[in-house]
């Protein structure tokens, strides 16, 4: 098939792409034919699940805000995927034009789309790397040039650990990054839950079949991801309950994805 110009020449295009699926979801338009199969079937099996993505894109939003609210003007978003409405940059330059933002994946579509939508935009870049390698990420050109390590910063990770096996050690990258944060700084994290429930069950051997896995988690193994940080109100709960701007009623639907917000002390403080 003949590729977009945004598409790099070596892109894989015999699996789907839990970024790309994640685009199309959204609404988005940079997918190819076999992440829309892939996507049509998950909702199929699970018709919630667009719903669970924007819950998660909702909780992004809300959290960036009030990492902003709490003085943060720079964010390092891991496997930040595809640029869609309400990216990063967007919400915090809106609310303070002096914030810095750094995007990390490893999905060339998704960096090749930051890298044209931030041309122009100063404060803003990209890195093409994996999460997992904490010394590439934070040893990169735009990662030097934007963040500076002895300042407070968020550190977000959205909805992307539950595509990291054990195998990949992710306990011990986001434990990297926490070590490189300042005091002050925060972990903004979202990840998927496991289930009993055999409609889930089934995703996930979806997943197995494409080229990025799902890795879901119970809430305590979801939790101890937040080591290091003391976790803000209201705690690891399901997206839409993480400080809701809008009170609806409960949302049976989304509680698929935890979240949580941690945030770095002054000074580390050991239980007793």
């Amino acid at each position: 098939m003949e590729l977009p110009r945004w598409a790099p020449a070596d892109i894989d295009l015999q699996r789907p792409n839990a970024a790309r699926v994640y685009d199309y979801l959204l609404g988005g338009a940079s997918n190819f034919e076999i992440d829309r199969v892939f996507a049509h079937k998950l909702l199929e099996h699970a018709p919630e699940a667009a719903s669970v993505l924007q819950q998660n894109r909702a909780f992004l939003a809300r959290a960036v805000r009030f990492c902003v609210e709490q003085g943060i003007r720079q964010f390092l978003d891991l496997g930040s995927g595809i640029p869609t409405v309400g990216n990063v940059h967007e919400i915090a330059q809106r609310l303070a034009p002096e914030c810095r933002v750094v995007y990390v994946d490893n999905e060339p579509i998704a960096v090749a789309h930051c890298e044209l939508m931030l041309k122009h935009n100063d404060n803003a870049g990209a890195v093409l790397a994996d999460l997992v390698d904490v010394d590439a990420v934070l040893d990169s050109e735009p990662v030097r040039q934007l963040i500076d390590p002895t300042q407070p910063m968020a550190v977000i990770l959205a909805a992307v650990l539950h595509f990291v096996p054990e195998e990949a050690n992710p306990y011990d990258a986001v434990a990297g990054y926490v070590d490189a944060m300042a005091p002050g700084s925060f972990l903004v994290l979202s990840h998927g839950a496991r289930t009993g429930q055999q409609r889930f069950q089934t995703l996930r051997r979806m997943y197995d079949q494409s080229s990025t896995p799902a890795a879901v988690r119970t809430r305590e193994e979801i939790q101890a991801f937040m080591i290091g940080t003391e976790i803000v109100e209201p705690g690891v709960v399901w997206t839409p309950r993480w400080r809701p701007e809008i009170t609806t009623g409960s949302h049976p639907e989304a509680e698929v994805i935890y979240a949580a917000v941690g945030r770095k002390p002054e000074v580390l403080t050991i239980a007793e």
